[in-house]
């Protein structure tokens, strides 16, 4: 949530927001609703001063055995007043909460406008004769396309033998890495109550996009990134244990699976699919020196699975809803002959905090926000496809990068 303050002392920004993502959002309403929000607030506080004064002549008169009648119908009538106006307040802060809680976060100040600046490219893309498309490939390796629809519908798959495996070796190496560097490992629920969702910005706006049980009003995680930053919901952190970095693998849920065409195909979009997060939770000082290290950590897992890949930075119009600054890592699949995102590392300042409650208290005693950063570290099917393009030989074999046969146990997968 952006700080409300901002709708009354300088719209201008929310404006120059709207205009730099461009999307619309009814701003002049919001304003509108926030007046009457703050007016009906003042008045009730007026009111709760008045029957306070009120209340103390009435204590002193009637220690001096004088009359008290018209004072306390009076006091009577405030507190009626004051019944009215809160009922009123209940209404237009619900009218109000339901507006902010709609507006993205504002786009920092170095994002640029309408392209991706490329910020690093590693290695060189390159594409052979004998590359082909992963989804032409891994069939022969166990990933299932046609039962995955059998058993769920189109955009689910289905891993066994090889492949299964080498799911299970990426998690578990991506996760052995983070922790190396410094972070700590969590795993959590898949499903989480409605104001989890709230708190990291997939509710309201995004709710067509999830999946729920509605009998139970939970709903299935789009990323680890929502469980992982809720674990401090509600929470007030000294400030001398931060800055928190935190990992955890999950499967994902999204019903969006992306438009009609190639980059549907395969293991791109999926409703259901693997990912490593990571999460920090950070002094806001820190906050964009932790999201250049995020970006650092996602490509080391790159550098060891030795894939080329390019680090972009988004322009404002294609940003997250919650994010303030986000790095896209995109890695080369010469079978696709494109690059495809395979991380994305955003730095969301206060905005989820603000909606989660996160709060830092300084070693002075102050109490402020603290800022939410995630990234993807990585995605296991996108990297999986990835492996699959890049190291498919000409003999038809796929290598298995070093770092991984530790845990596969294999040096080249047959096809």
């Amino acid at each position: 949530m952006i700080n409300p303050d901002i709708i009354k002392r300088n719209p201008q920004i929310l404006r120059d927001n709207i205009t730099r993502r461009k999307i619309e959002f009814d701003l002049e309403k919001l304003i509108q609703v926030d007046s009457r929000r703050r007016s009906i607030q003042v008045e009730i506080d007026k009111k709760r001063s008045e029957l306070n004064k009120i209340t103390d002549e009435i204590e002193i008169l009637a220690r001096e055995g004088k009359e008290t009648s018209s004072l306390k119908e009076e006091a009577r009538r405030i507190r009626d007043d004051i019944k009215i106006l809160e009922r009123q307040s209940e209404e237009i802060e619900k009218e109000w909460r339901n507006l902010i809680l709609m507006f993205p976060n504002i786009v920092h100040q170095s994002v640029p406008d309408n392209e991706i600046k490329i910020v690093r490219v590693k290695g060189d893309p390159f594409s052979e004769s004998y590359h082909r498309p992963h989804w032409e490939i891994g069939e022969k390796i166990g990933i299932d396309f046609k039962s995955g629809a059998k058993i769920s519908g189109s955009g689910f798959s289905v891993l066994y033998g090889v492949a299964a495996k080498l799911e299970r070796a990426l998690i578990n190496f991506m996760i052995d890495e983070h922790i190396k560097r410094g972070y700590k490992e969590y795993f959590t629920p898949y499903l989480v109550r409605e104001e989890v969702m709230i708190g990291t910005g997939q509710l309201p706006k995004f709710s067509d996009d999830m999946y729920s049980v509605e009998k139970d009003n939970l709903w299935l995680i789009p990323t680890a990134e929502v469980s992982l930053v809720n674990i401090l919901r509600d929470t007030i952190i000294p400030e001398e244990k931060l800055n928190i970095s935190m990992v955890g693998y999950s499967a994902c849920f999204r019903r969006e699976a992306g438009a009609w065409g190639k980059e549907t195909r395969g293991l791109i979009r999926q409703h259901q699919f693997n990912k490593v997060e990571l999460v920090k939770i950070s002094r806001p000082e820190d906050s964009y020196v932790e999201l250049e290290k995020l970006v650092e950590d996602a490509c080391h897992i790159l550098d060891l699975l030795d894939l080329s890949y390019r680090v972009v930075l988004l322009p404002a119009n294609d940003m997250g809803f919650s994010a303030s600054k986000t790095y896209d890592i995109e890695i080369w699949m010469p079978g696709y002959k494109n690059y495809l995102e395979i991380s994305s590392c955003s730095n969301c300042e206060d905005f989820q905090a603000r909606r989660a409650m996160i709060r830092i208290r300084r070693k002075g005693g102050k109490v402020e926000y603290a800022h939410t950063l995630n990234g993807s570290g990585v995605a296991i099917g996108r990297c999986m496809a990835g492996i699959i393009e890049n190291n498919l030989q000409k003999d038809g074999r796929i290598k298995i990068p070093e770092v991984l046969r530790d845990y596969m146990k294999l040096d080249y997968i047959p096809l």
